[in-house]
This record gives C-alpha cells, sequence and structure tokens, in this order.
C-alpha cells in the first residue's frame, strides 16, 4: 500500500480514530503515509498524491477488515481521548505517530517529557483539560418555559476546542434531575432527565438572554466580592471576558472594580470597630484587653461576640461543674446544639453519652466544651450542612477556650478530634500519631477520636472504633483518679 487517507467525522470522532488505526496499524502503514481527512479543517494536501491514496471512510475499517484491537498503556489511552477534543488539525497524524513509536519498542514514550512529539501531545491535553474546566466553572443556566407548562433550562457556550461529548458526563450526574440544553457552535446536549441526545450547532441567539433568578445570582456575587483583593489581572485569567456575557454576575464586575479602592478605605477605617477583621493575634490582644475575672463574665463576653465564623444563631457555652476531673473539648457545636444552646446534644453527643456510660464516666460531673464556640455550616435548601473550621477560625477562639479552662480548672483534660487538639496545643496534632497521653499547657491531657467521626463509619469499622474509644475514655478515667490521688 503506497499511502491512504483516512476520512473522519468532523470533531471529537474517536470511535472513527480507533476503527482508523485498527486497520493502519494491521496493514503495517507508516504515519508518513497517512493523509488524515478531519472535516474540519480544510484539505492542506489539495490533491497531491491523488492517484497514490486511497480514501477510505472510517465506518469502512470494520467492513473491510480492520484488524484487531490494539493493546496501548493506559495512561496512552486517556491522552489519545483527551487530545482529540483538540482543534488541532494535525491531532490524529499527531497521535498515529505516537502509537506507532510505542507499538514498534518504544514503550515508555510517554515517560520522556523532552520528546518533541510527547511535548507537543501533553500541551494539548492541558489545554482540552483547561477548556472543559471553563465549561464546568463559566457554563449558566437560564430557565425557559416548555410549550407544555413545564420548564427547561438551557446554556450557551463557546468552547475552544471539541469537548462537548466529554463535558456531558459532568452535567448529566450534576443536574440530573433537571430538564435542560447546552447551546455550543460546535454542536448542542439535550437531556430530558432520562436520556441525553445529541444535535447540532446552533446560534447565540437560541440561547435566552437572562432569567428571574439572575438578580438574586448577582446579588449574591456582590455581597462576596471582597475589594481589598481585587486583582483585574488574575481575575482576567481566571474568568476570560470571552465567557462574560452568559455569567449573569458579570454585569457587576465594573461597577465593583471601580467602587473597591473607595470600599478598602471604609474597611480600613472601620477596622478598630470590627475585631473579627484582624488577624489571630491581633484578636487575641483585643479579647485580652477585656480581662474577664469569672466564668460567667467570660461567657458573657462569648455570647454577645458577633460570630468568627459564617451562620450561627448563639454561641454555644461550655457546660459542667467547676473543678470538673474530665473537662472534654470537642471541634464546634453542630445543628442541635446550635439550636438548643447546650454542646454535644446532637448524634455525635449521644454517641458520647452512650461511651461515657460504658466507660464508667458520669457526664454530669464531666466539663464539655468546644474549640469554635459557634456553628459554622452551609445552608443546602432547607438543611445546614456542617463545614469544617480552617485553621484561623479556629486560632480566633482559641484564647477563649484557653480561658475557659483556667476558670474551671479540670485535672485532666480530653481532646476528642484533630481540631480539639490543634485548639489545646496551638500546633498540628494527628489523632493517629497523636492518640493518648497528651500536655497541654499546664493541664493533663489525653487525645482520642471525635464521636462524629464514628458516625461516617460503615458498621463494621464503627463497632471497632467504638470500642477502642470507649478504652480511651476508660484510660482518661485512670489518668484523672490518679491526678487526684496526687492533689
Amino acid at each position: 500500500m503506497v499511502g491512504s487517507r483516512i476520512a473522519l467525522k468532523p470533531g471529537a470522532d474517536l470511535a472513527g480514530f480507533r476503527l482508523a488505526v485498527r486497520r493502519l496499524v494491521a496493514a503495517g502503514v507508516l504515519p508518513e503515509d497517512v493523509i488524515w481527512d478531519t472535516g474540519d479543517a480544510p484539505d492542506l494536501f489539495g490533491g497531491i498524491g491523488s492517484e497514490s491514496t486511497s480514501s477510505i471512510e472510517a465506518e469502512e475499517c470494520a467492513e473491510n477488515g480492520q484488524g484487531a484491537p490494539v493493546a496501548l498503556p493506559r495512561a496512552m489511552t486517556a491522552l489519545i481521548e483527551a487530545v482529540i477534543c483538540h482543534r488541532d488539525p494535525e491531532r490524529y497524524a499527531l497521535l498515529y505517530a505516537l502509537i506507532w513509536r510505542v507499538l514498534h519498542g518504544e514503550r515508555a514514550l510517554l515517560d520522556v517529557a523532552s520528546d518533541p512529539l510527547v511535548h507537543r501531545l501533553e500541551r494539548m491535553r492541558k489545554t482540552v483539560a483547561r477548556d472543559l474546566h471553563k465549561m464546568h466553572a463559566f457554563l449558566r443556566f437560564r430557565r425557559t418555559e416548555t410549550p407544555e407548562g413545564g420548564e427547561r433550562f438551557i446554556a450557551w457556550f463557546e468552547p475552544d476546542h471539541f469537548i462537548l461529548e466529554a463535558a456531558a458526563p459532568f452535567f448529566v450526574d450534576r443536574f440530573r434531575a433537571l430538564t435542560w440544553s447546552i447551546l455550543t457552535p460546535v454542536g448542542s446536549l439535550y437531556w430530558d432527565g432520562v436520556e441525553l441526545t445529541i444535535g447540532t450547532a446552533a446560534e447565540r441567539q437560541d440561547a435566552p438572554d437572562s432569567d428571574p433568578v439572575e438578580s438574586g445570582w448577582r446579588g449574591y456575587y456582590e455581597s462576596t466580592f471582597n475589594p481589598a483583593r481585587l486583582n483585574t489581572t488574575v481575575m482576567r485569567g481566571h474568568m476570560p471576558k470571552k465567557y462574560w456575557h452568559a455569567m449573569p454576575e458579570t454585569a457587576a464586575i465594573p461597577h465593583l472594580v471601580q467602587s473597591a479602592q473607595a470600599r478598602v478605605k471604609t474597611m480600613l477605617e472601620n477596622e478598630v470597630a470590627l475585631p473579627l477583621k484582624r488577624s489571630p493575634a491581633k484578636a487575641v490582644a483585643a479579647m485580652a484587653k477585656q480581662a474577664p475575672q469569672s466564668l460567667e463574665a467570660l461567657n458573657r463576653i462569648i455570647a454577645g461576640t458577633a460570630p468568627f465564623v459564617p451562620g450561627a444563631t448563639r454561641a454555644v457555652l461550655g457546660e459542667g461543674p467547676m473543678a470538673a476531673e474530665i473537662a472534654f473539648v470537642g471541634e464546634q457545636p453542630g445543628d442541635h446544639e446550635d439550636l438548643q444552646g447546650r454542646p454535644f446534644v446532637g448524634p455525635a453527643g449521644q454517641l458520647l453519652d452512650r461511651a461515657l456510660k460504658d466507660a464508667g464516666i458520669d457526664r454530669g460531673k464531666s466539663y464539655l466544651t468546644n474549640a469554635v464556640k459557634h456553628f459554622k455550616f452551609e445552608q443546602r435548601g432547607k438543611r445546614r450542612i456542617h463545614q469544617k473550621p480552617t485553621t484561623g477560625e479556629v486560632q480566633h477562639y482559641r484564647w477563649w477556650l484557653l480561658k475557659e479552662l483556667d476558670f474551671v480548672k479540670p485535672r485532666l483534660v480530653v481532646a476528642l478530634g484533630g481540631t480539639a487538639a490543634f485548639a489545646l496545643t496551638g500546633k498540628a496534632m494527628p489523632i493517629t500519631s497523636s492518640r493518648g497521653e497528651a500536655v497541654f499547657r499546664s493541664w493533663r491531657g489525653y487525645i482520642t477520636l471525635h464521636p462524629a467521626y464514628m458516625l461516617r463509619l460503615p458498621d463494621a469499622a464503627k463497632e471497632v472504633a467504638y470500642e477502642s474509644f470507649v478504652a480511651d475514655l476508660r484510660r482518661s478515667r485512670e489518668i484523672a483518679a490518679t491526678c487526684a490521688s496526687e492533689e
């Protein structure tokens, strides 16, 4: 065979390319003897060599003996699937050249990053990955009404590459319950709640320009915009202007940029009155100036201070007797604790109660509190989903916790989980390596699991973890008894 012309469908014709590769490899056709006709680019060869070149449609490969499947490394298969989505008209030729070299002795070719062919294909893969990321991040659906009185959500997007089919699973998984359409200049996706259909190219005017909820979304975006962190160069890098017309929040950007300097000035002028915006060190200094002389006075300060974390309806204060044998410190209140204003009354608290009873510890004689005094959560519909506090947020609350324990004067402090251990020591304390006896400033301490951790485990693992947790509590009780005898 002198040469072959392979005609593929426009766009990302992965199936056609696979069939063609099988046929070409079986026939021993060299990469330089193949002309790839992608249908989405002009024929650069014009007809030169047409007498010695056979034109083969990819669909004909199955009928004309496409050859056996070609075994390739898994990483190479993933590279092929990504690069085929690239707009470069040479993509098929480059990939076939790579396949040929791998099949003819260069099995570790993908590991040679300096190889010009590998380098070029890897850059193309990254470009496609970025385009997919942009589509996931910047596509916006707009609600429309169907003639039957139902609703369909329609989005317009302009990808740089042929990524429509590659992006489809993301949107099906994320918006499975909705009926939607994604329109682009290279094709369209239609989801009816059960089946995905791929359609022809669309035009921008086929998609709506707005919908009723956009004003609310724009208001949310404006409320979360931080003028002190404005960097227009970085903003354009992460959110190119070509996508702005389809994103309702971007209509607010010009005003937000223009007013940023004045807003930052106002924030700086009001900083003294807003210690919550200060660094942890400044927050600690501000709280220390309040100099509470008793636990009651400290609790009044905590209860009267706005949360350092988003959410929460109230501060959840510690509970238990002074000079308790054991003080248990958790991470933060949960939904039930926030609503009732008491620590450890939700599912994790119920599990702790059971474990305390099994370990022979009287909850009524113990002191229970949290490192963070407010419930940090994310609202999802009617549910408030727990959010782990950041290191900075724990540091903000740390002064309160240490002052609280100074007043309570427990014989032993038990840290329930890594966040509590960090708050008590000021450094990261992984549970797996730190579990057991510890020293927290002037207090003897013990580090163990948080009950909430066990609630997330499978049943079999939960029972094992629970037994080890009870064993930790029994050991804590023994240490507290030793401390009492030494006084």
